[in-house]
């Protein structure tokens, strides 16, 4: 008889409370799509905003490079070119993008320097040339010099498996000179800078424009989840 009272006493306790319980799971899901709502307003108007953003007059890379298709869509390669037997490609990035903390400061040219990364094989050999070199507006300068494997990765991050060579700046200075124009005659120079600007931005303009859509579509879906719970 006490364990039946003790029973029904709960059970008239857990429906006293119930109301609370749902109180504070309504007023939960109140604060979620609110903050969700101000997120979409937000990404909303950003998005807008960088979509009149007027881009770049169109510039051409210098002949006989050619962009290769999709370039903007990923993160390798952008420009291609024959050299007699030689095929030559180049990936860039801004110095921006890769110091510390992601945003260099324009006063010491942190926008007008891009790095390079140009490879040069030829069929047959299991290796390629590989040259890290700063690209400015008026300028081109080598960073380094290295072999690497044709299978290895030629995205940004890739660590080369063999020996990386001397530090350039220890290198004789004759053979530094000739290394300058031996990417010089092949085209390397400062004369890609106009066009590898405007592409740049272009793609970091494409970019934003999809992260903020990618990222309004998460959270609309997450906010029509909600709704549907």
């Amino acid at each position: 008889m006490l364990r039946k009272a003790l029973a029904l006493a709960g059970s008239a306790l857990q429906q006293q409370h119930q109301p609370w319980r749902t109180i504070a799971c309504r007023r939960s899901s109140g604060v979620s799509s609110a903050v969700n709502s101000i997120i979409l307003r937000s990404l909303k108007d950003h998005y807008l905003e960088v979509s009149k953003m007027t881009p770049p007059p169109k510039v051409s890379p210098p002949s006989p490079f050619t962009v290769l298709k999709g370039a903007l869509d990923h993160g390798g390669p952008v420009l291609r070119r024959t050299h007699g037997n030689e095929e030559i490609s180049i990936s860039v990035m801004r110095l921006a993008n890769i110091i510390a903390g992601g945003i260099a400061d324009e006063e010491e040219d942190g926008i007008n320097q891009l790095f390079l990364h140009v490879d040069i094989s030829k069929p047959g050999q299991k290796e390629s040339l590989h040259f890290l070199c700063g690209l400015y507006p008026d300028a081109l300068g080598i960073h380094s010099v290295s072999l690497r494997s044709k299978t290895e990765s030629s995205g940004f991050l890739a660590v080369p498996t063999n020996y990386g060579g001397p530090v350039f700046q220890d290198i004789d200075e004759k053979m530094r000179d000739a290394l300058h124009s031996f990417i010089e005659e092949r085209g390397i120079n400062e004369s890609l800078f106009p066009f590898l600007q405007a592409w740049l931005y272009v793609k970091d303009h494409r970019n934003l424009m999809r992260w903020f859509k990618t990222i309004g579509s998460l959270v609309n879906d997450r906010k029509q989840g909600a709704s549907h719970a």
